[in-house]
Protein backbone atom coordinates (compact mmCIF):
# COMPACT_ATOMS: atom_id res chain seq x y z
CA UNK A 1 0.00 0.00 0.00
CA UNK A 2 1.16 3.50 -0.74
CA UNK A 3 1.77 5.69 2.33
CA UNK A 4 -1.14 7.88 3.35
CA UNK A 5 -1.16 11.39 1.95
CA UNK A 6 -0.61 14.21 4.39
CA UNK A 7 -4.31 15.24 4.48
CA UNK A 8 -5.36 11.60 4.97
CA UNK A 9 -2.79 11.12 7.72
CA UNK A 10 -4.07 14.22 9.50
CA UNK A 11 -7.64 12.94 9.30
CA UNK A 12 -6.59 9.60 10.81
CA UNK A 13 -4.65 11.35 13.59
CA UNK A 14 -7.63 13.57 14.38
CA UNK A 15 -10.00 10.59 14.41
CA UNK A 16 -7.74 8.71 16.84
CA UNK A 17 -7.43 11.78 19.08
CA UNK A 18 -11.21 12.31 19.18
CA UNK A 19 -11.84 8.62 19.85
CA UNK A 20 -9.28 8.54 22.65
CA UNK A 21 -10.75 11.69 24.19
CA UNK A 22 -14.29 10.31 24.10
CA UNK A 23 -13.36 6.90 25.49
CA UNK A 24 -11.33 8.33 28.37
CA UNK A 25 -14.10 10.85 29.08
CA UNK A 26 -16.64 8.01 29.42
CA UNK A 27 -14.45 5.85 31.64
CA UNK A 28 -14.18 6.50 35.38
CA UNK A 29 -11.19 8.74 36.07
CA UNK A 30 -9.12 6.17 37.98
CA UNK A 31 -9.82 3.47 35.41
CA UNK A 32 -8.88 5.70 32.47
CA UNK A 33 -5.72 6.99 34.13
CA UNK A 34 -4.58 3.54 35.26
CA UNK A 35 -5.40 1.85 31.96
CA UNK A 36 -3.55 4.27 29.68
CA UNK A 37 -0.74 4.61 32.19
CA UNK A 38 -0.26 0.86 32.27
CA UNK A 39 -0.37 0.50 28.48
CA UNK A 40 2.11 3.34 28.01
CA UNK A 41 4.43 1.83 30.62
CA UNK A 42 4.36 -1.47 28.75
CA UNK A 43 4.74 -0.15 25.20
CA UNK A 44 6.60 3.15 25.54
CA UNK A 45 10.04 1.80 26.55
CA UNK A 46 10.03 -0.33 23.35
CA UNK A 47 9.64 2.70 21.09
CA UNK A 48 12.57 4.43 19.40
CA UNK A 49 11.76 7.68 21.20
CA UNK A 50 12.87 6.08 24.44
CA UNK A 51 16.47 6.20 23.20
CA UNK A 52 16.28 9.99 23.57
CA UNK A 53 15.10 9.63 27.17
CA UNK A 54 17.83 7.10 28.02
CA UNK A 55 20.53 9.35 26.55
CA UNK A 56 19.21 12.41 28.39
CA UNK A 57 18.99 10.53 31.68
CA UNK A 58 22.45 8.98 31.40
CA UNK A 59 23.98 12.42 30.87
CA UNK A 60 21.96 14.14 33.59
CA UNK A 61 22.47 11.31 36.13
CA UNK A 62 25.82 9.62 35.37
CA UNK A 63 25.72 8.01 38.80
CA UNK A 64 22.57 5.99 38.00
CA UNK A 65 22.76 2.40 36.80
CA UNK A 66 21.17 1.17 33.58
CA UNK A 67 18.43 -0.51 35.63
CA UNK A 68 17.66 2.73 37.46
CA UNK A 69 17.46 4.60 34.16
CA UNK A 70 15.11 1.97 32.71
CA UNK A 71 12.85 2.32 35.75
CA UNK A 72 12.68 6.10 35.22
CA UNK A 73 11.92 5.66 31.50
CA UNK A 74 9.01 3.36 32.40
CA UNK A 75 7.76 5.94 34.93
CA UNK A 76 7.95 8.69 32.30
CA UNK A 77 5.82 6.70 29.88
CA UNK A 78 3.29 5.77 32.54
CA UNK A 79 2.95 9.40 33.54
CA UNK A 80 2.46 10.44 29.91
CA UNK A 81 -0.24 7.83 29.42
CA UNK A 82 -2.00 9.03 32.55
CA UNK A 83 -1.80 12.67 31.41
CA UNK A 84 -3.50 11.71 28.14
CA UNK A 85 -6.28 9.83 29.93
CA UNK A 86 -6.82 12.60 32.49
CA UNK A 87 -7.27 15.36 29.95
CA UNK A 88 -11.09 15.14 29.77
CA UNK A 89 -11.24 15.10 33.60
CA UNK A 90 -9.07 18.13 34.39
CA UNK A 91 -11.84 20.19 35.99
CA UNK A 92 -12.84 17.39 38.33
CA UNK A 93 -9.22 16.61 39.24
CA UNK A 94 -8.55 20.27 40.06
CA UNK A 95 -11.64 20.42 42.28
CA UNK A 96 -11.33 17.06 44.03
CA UNK A 97 -7.87 15.55 43.63
CA UNK A 98 -5.37 18.38 44.23
CA UNK A 99 -3.64 19.51 47.40
CA UNK A 100 -2.37 23.08 47.12
CA UNK A 101 0.65 24.46 48.92
CA UNK A 102 1.33 28.19 48.61
CA UNK A 103 -2.21 29.19 47.71
CA UNK A 104 -1.49 32.59 49.26
CA UNK A 105 1.02 33.31 46.48
CA UNK A 106 -1.69 32.93 43.84
CA UNK A 107 -4.15 34.98 45.89
CA UNK A 108 -1.59 37.78 46.22
CA UNK A 109 -1.14 37.79 42.46
CA UNK A 110 -4.89 37.85 41.98
CA UNK A 111 -5.43 40.81 44.31
CA UNK A 112 -2.41 43.05 43.66
CA UNK A 113 -3.95 44.84 40.68
CA UNK A 114 -0.91 44.08 38.53
CA UNK A 115 -0.17 41.77 35.62
CA UNK A 116 1.68 38.57 36.42
CA UNK A 117 3.36 35.47 35.07
CA UNK A 118 2.97 31.86 36.19
CA UNK A 119 5.53 29.41 34.88
CA UNK A 120 6.03 25.70 35.15
CA UNK A 121 7.35 22.77 33.14
CA UNK A 122 6.16 19.41 31.86
CA UNK A 123 5.87 17.77 35.28
CA UNK A 124 3.26 15.20 36.37
CA UNK A 125 0.00 16.46 34.81
CA UNK A 126 1.18 19.91 33.75
CA UNK A 127 -2.28 20.72 32.34
CA UNK A 128 -3.50 21.17 35.93
CA UNK A 129 -1.61 24.45 36.31
CA UNK A 130 -4.26 26.39 34.41
CA UNK A 131 -7.18 24.51 35.96
CA UNK A 132 -5.98 25.15 39.52
CA UNK A 133 -5.21 28.81 38.82
CA UNK A 134 -8.73 29.26 37.44
CA UNK A 135 -10.20 27.73 40.62
CA UNK A 136 -8.19 30.22 42.68
CA UNK A 137 -9.61 33.13 40.69
CA UNK A 138 -6.52 33.73 38.54
CA UNK A 139 -7.55 32.72 35.02
CA UNK A 140 -4.44 32.31 32.89
CA UNK A 141 -3.85 33.16 29.25
CA UNK A 142 -1.87 30.03 28.41
CA UNK A 143 1.00 30.24 25.95
CA UNK A 144 1.21 26.90 24.13
CA UNK A 145 2.71 25.20 21.12
CA UNK A 146 0.10 24.58 18.45
CA UNK A 147 -0.30 20.97 17.33
CA UNK A 148 1.01 20.25 13.84
CA UNK A 149 -2.39 18.84 12.96
CA UNK A 150 -4.98 21.68 12.88
CA UNK A 151 -7.83 19.27 13.70
CA UNK A 152 -6.02 17.97 16.79
CA UNK A 153 -5.21 21.54 17.78
CA UNK A 154 -8.92 22.41 17.54
CA UNK A 155 -9.76 19.51 19.84
CA UNK A 156 -7.16 20.69 22.34
CA UNK A 157 -8.50 24.24 22.33
CA UNK A 158 -12.08 23.07 22.77
CA UNK A 159 -11.09 20.90 25.71
CA UNK A 160 -9.44 23.87 27.43
CA UNK A 161 -12.56 26.06 27.27
CA UNK A 162 -13.57 27.14 30.75
CA UNK A 163 -10.09 26.39 32.14
CA UNK A 164 -7.94 28.96 30.32
CA UNK A 165 -8.80 32.62 29.83
CA UNK A 166 -7.38 32.18 26.34
CA UNK A 167 -4.83 30.11 24.45
CA UNK A 168 -1.94 32.00 22.87
CA UNK A 169 0.14 30.16 20.26
CA UNK A 170 3.91 30.50 20.46
CA UNK A 171 5.56 32.70 17.85
CA UNK A 172 5.77 36.37 16.92
CA UNK A 173 1.99 36.84 16.77
CA UNK A 174 1.61 35.10 20.12
CA UNK A 175 4.31 37.31 21.65
CA UNK A 176 2.33 40.41 20.71
CA UNK A 177 -0.84 38.91 22.17
CA UNK A 178 1.01 37.98 25.38
CA UNK A 179 2.38 41.50 25.82
CA UNK A 180 -1.12 42.87 25.26
CA UNK A 181 -2.43 40.59 28.04
CA UNK A 182 0.18 42.00 30.42
CA UNK A 183 -0.56 45.59 29.37
CA UNK A 184 -4.20 44.96 30.27
CA UNK A 185 -3.26 43.61 33.69
CA UNK A 186 -3.85 39.94 32.86
CA UNK A 187 -1.89 36.84 33.82
CA UNK A 188 0.11 34.56 31.55
CA UNK A 189 0.82 30.88 32.09
CA UNK A 190 3.92 29.44 30.43
CA UNK A 191 5.68 26.07 30.23
CA UNK A 192 9.31 26.97 29.71
CA UNK A 193 11.31 23.74 29.87
CA UNK A 194 11.55 22.80 26.19
CA UNK A 195 14.26 23.48 23.64
CA UNK A 196 14.23 26.61 21.50
CA UNK A 197 16.83 26.45 18.74
CA UNK A 198 17.23 30.22 18.52
CA UNK A 199 17.02 30.76 22.27
CA UNK A 200 19.87 31.59 24.65
CA UNK A 201 22.40 29.14 26.08
CA UNK A 202 21.59 28.58 29.77
CA UNK A 203 22.75 25.70 32.02
CA UNK A 204 20.08 23.11 32.80
CA UNK A 205 20.81 19.98 34.82
CA UNK A 206 24.52 20.58 34.44
CA UNK A 207 24.60 21.02 30.65
CA UNK A 208 24.06 23.99 28.38
CA UNK A 209 20.57 24.03 26.87
CA UNK A 210 19.06 26.43 24.36
CA UNK A 211 16.38 28.18 26.38
CA UNK A 212 13.50 30.41 25.32
CA UNK A 213 14.02 33.88 26.87
CA UNK A 214 10.41 35.06 26.44
CA UNK A 215 9.48 34.63 30.11
CA UNK A 216 12.30 36.93 31.24
CA UNK A 217 11.68 39.40 28.43
CA UNK A 218 7.99 39.70 29.29
CA UNK A 219 8.67 39.98 33.01
CA UNK A 220 11.42 42.60 32.72
CA UNK A 221 9.46 44.69 30.24
CA UNK A 222 6.36 44.70 32.47
CA UNK A 223 8.20 44.51 35.84
CA UNK A 224 5.55 42.04 36.95
CA UNK A 225 5.68 39.15 39.47
CA UNK A 226 7.02 35.83 38.17
CA UNK A 227 5.47 32.97 40.13
CA UNK A 228 6.78 29.38 39.82
CA UNK A 229 4.30 26.50 40.12
CA UNK A 230 5.08 22.79 40.16
CA UNK A 231 2.69 19.84 39.83
CA UNK A 232 3.64 16.57 41.55
CA UNK A 233 1.78 13.30 41.08
CA UNK A 234 1.17 11.75 44.49
CA UNK A 235 -0.57 8.48 43.63
CA UNK A 236 -2.66 7.63 40.61
CA UNK A 237 -4.78 10.65 39.71
CA UNK A 238 -4.03 12.60 42.90
CA UNK A 239 -1.71 15.61 42.87
CA UNK A 240 0.15 18.25 44.81
CA UNK A 241 0.41 21.73 43.29
CA UNK A 242 3.05 23.92 44.90
CA UNK A 243 2.87 27.66 44.17
CA UNK A 244 6.06 29.46 45.13
CA UNK A 245 6.66 33.12 46.05
CA UNK A 246 7.59 35.37 43.11
CA UNK A 247 11.19 35.31 41.94
CA UNK A 248 13.34 38.40 42.43
CA UNK A 249 13.71 40.35 39.21
CA UNK A 250 17.26 41.48 38.40
CA UNK A 251 17.70 45.18 37.64
CA UNK A 252 21.33 45.79 36.68
CA UNK A 253 20.58 48.31 33.95
CA UNK A 254 21.76 45.81 31.32
CA UNK A 255 18.59 44.23 29.91
CA UNK A 256 20.29 41.30 28.19
CA UNK A 257 22.32 40.46 31.30
CA UNK A 258 19.12 40.59 33.35
CA UNK A 259 17.39 38.22 30.91
CA UNK A 260 20.25 35.74 31.28
CA UNK A 261 20.28 36.10 35.08
CA UNK A 262 16.53 35.48 35.39
CA UNK A 263 16.57 32.49 33.05
CA UNK A 264 19.53 31.06 35.00
CA UNK A 265 17.40 31.23 38.14
CA UNK A 266 14.43 29.68 36.34
CA UNK A 267 16.44 26.76 34.92
CA UNK A 268 18.08 26.13 38.31
CA UNK A 269 14.64 25.84 39.92
CA UNK A 270 13.35 23.55 37.17
CA UNK A 271 16.43 21.39 37.66
CA UNK A 272 15.63 21.01 41.35
CA UNK A 273 12.12 19.83 40.48
CA UNK A 274 13.44 17.31 37.95
CA UNK A 275 15.95 15.86 40.39
CA UNK A 276 13.26 15.50 43.05
CA UNK A 277 10.94 13.46 40.76
CA UNK A 278 12.79 12.42 37.58
CA UNK A 279 10.09 9.97 36.51
CA UNK A 280 7.51 12.76 36.35
CA UNK A 281 9.34 14.96 33.85
CA UNK A 282 9.07 14.63 30.06
CA UNK A 283 12.53 13.33 29.11
CA UNK A 284 11.38 12.32 25.63
CA UNK A 285 12.36 15.50 23.76
CA UNK A 286 15.81 16.59 22.60
CA UNK A 287 16.32 19.25 25.26
CA UNK A 288 20.10 19.42 24.83
CA UNK A 289 22.28 19.42 21.71
CA UNK A 290 23.74 15.96 21.08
Amino acid sequence: MKPLSKPARRRVEAWIARLLFRVTAMLPLDVASGLLGGLARLIGPLLGLSRVARRNLARAFPEKSAAEIEAIVADVWENLGRVTAEFPHLGRIARERVQIVGEENAIALRDDGRPGLFFSGHFANWELNGAVAALLGVPLHLVYREANNPDVDRLYRQAREGIAASLIPKGSTGARLALDVLRRGGHLGMLIDQKMNDGIAIPFLGRTAMTAPALAQFALKSRCPVVPACVTRLKGAHFLVTIFPPLSLPDSGDRQADVVALMNAVNALLGEWVRANPGQWLWLHRRWPD
